[in-house]
């Protein structure tokens, strides 16, 4: 680890003091998302210790190196990951808010308790592909805001580096981590011989490519992010109604799913139209492959919602598609023969089949069940945990743990329009909800 603060804010460059085991293949998985940045921040009650954060995380980084590289692409458009710890930038700075206020401001574009990686510009090398504030707030609580590059790993990848930080800092076992030089040709390993035959992305005609330029510039003002919980009683209530609906058992994630599709649609007065979900899918689950396995490993869901299906209808459509995902929904050998066919220099100019916000497209990427809030930090756990927008594309979503790990907390991009009226709409968000349901111990005040 290098630098020293020299004030009460200011930022130093953490470094594991050794490069990693050699440069890094990135997949075709990781060059479709190598736009984007991926950012959250975690609440904690108490104020952490800088230096502890700081020492621990540099010792993460040598179980991790990824994350303390650097991108490089190379002539014929592969992407590769050098780990050569150039180190990743950690801010500690003053923040003029409470707990309470900091968590307000997840619903901002521009919050200010996290510096988003700079995706694009980390693309074409020379960027830290990692970013970490620690903001100190007015009440004594911290908000820890962390940044990193889609192409070192999904959530999954980013939940083992957290993993490993608590582990160096507790001093608790460390978890395996698998690492592969080349992520395509270790998953092909794993796969199927056959998959579902269709492609996961596409290349837009020149028009379309226009408006969603267009659609990505306009973003911030056109868009606004709206958050609404549900509590464990609550979220329980739904699901066993609509699974009494549906003839058969089916999960939270199937139940909410359905439900916040189907409000959607009610606020947007859309019933006669058909709208498709996007759920992204973990394939670490699917292809037995280890939770420490590095890399995006994702796979993804469509399911159109059709004029006259019930959410309870809806919701046993998506369970039997999570059932049969690998011989319906599996896509990685269609995506590499896809980009066979165009060419792999041109991956960036596709765009994934589930991105497409003009036909009001609904992506819902769940992030539960990775036990982020039971994972102390410099001693302290965490009192929430929160996805933080940055590019307020419309239609996308994410489904975390409640605060403390209670309930579920859905963060949604929507068109201003949409927003607006999702936030008059509580009677239809929450049929199941009891007056006697307890709110969170933390959130934000407009929490619906």
């Amino acid at each position: 680890m290098t630098g020293t603060l020299t004030s009460e804010t200011d930022t130093r460059t953490v470094r594991a003091g050794r490069p990693g085991p050699g440069p890094i293949r990135c997949s075709v998985g990781d060059l479709l998302l190598a736009d984007l940045p991926v950012s959250v921040v975690l609440f904690h009650r108490h104020a952490l210790d800088a230096e502890v954060l700081a020492d621990g995380l540099a010792r993460a980084l040598d179980r991790l190196p990824e994350f303390a590289g650097r991108l490089r692409t190379t002539a014929d458009g592969d992407l590769w990951i050098d780990t050569d710890d150039a180190g990743i930038p950690f801010t500690v700075a003053d923040a003029p808010y409470t707990l309470a206020e900091s968590f307000d401001r997840m619903a901002l574009p521009a919050n200010g308790l996290v510096d988003h990686v700079r995706a694009a510009e980390a693309r074409r090398g020379g960027h830290p592909l990692l970013t970490v504030r620690l903001n100190r707030l007015t009440d004594g609580g911290s908000a820890l805001g962390i940044s990193w590059h889609h192409a070192v790993g999904d959530m999954q990848t980013f939940a083992t580096l957290l993993r490993t930080w608590s582990a160096c800092t507790e001093g608790t076992p460390l978890p395996e981590v698998d690492r592969a030089p080349d992520r395509d040709h270790h998953l092909d390993a794993h796969l199927p011989a056959q998959d579902s035959g269709t492609p996961a992305l596409r290349l837009p005609d020149p028009a379309e490519s226009a408006e969603l330029r267009r659609s990505f510039a306009a973003a911030a003002l056109a868009n606004r992010t709206v958050q609404v919980w549900f509590s464990p009683a609550e979220t329980e209530r739904l699901r066993a109604a609509l699974s009494a609906g549906a003839g058969r058992r089916l999960s939270a994630n199937d139940a909410l799913c359905a439900h916040l599709l189907h409000v959607l649609r009610e606020v947007d007065g859309a019933g006669a139209d058909e709208q498709t979900l996007t759920m992204p899918v973990n394939l670490r689950r699917v292809l037995g492959l280890p939770d420490g396995a590095l890399g995006n490993l994702l796979g993804e869901i469509r399911l159109p919602w059709r004029p006259g299906t019930t959410p309870a209808r809806y919701a046993a459509e998506l369970r039997t598609a999570v059932e049969e995902f690998t011989e319906k929904h599996l896509s990685v050998r269609s995506n590499l023969r896809f980009l066979d066919a165009v060419g792999r220099d041109r991956v960036g100019d596709c765009v994934p089949i589930g991105f497409d916000p003009a036909r009001r497209t609904l992506t819902l990427s769940s992030w539960c069940r990775l036990g982020l809030q039971d994972l102390p930090l410099a001693g302290h756990l965490p009192a929430a945990f929160s996805p933080a927008a940055t590019l307020q594309l419309p239609w996308t979503s994410w489904l975390v743990e409640g605060p403390a790990g209670h309930g579920h907390l859905w963060t949604a991009v929507l068109p201003t329009r949409t927003a607006a009226r999702l936030r008059t709409a509580a009677a239809l968000l929450h049929p199941h909800r009891a007056d006697d349901d307890p709110r969170p111990g933390l959130a934000p005040r407009k929490l619906l």
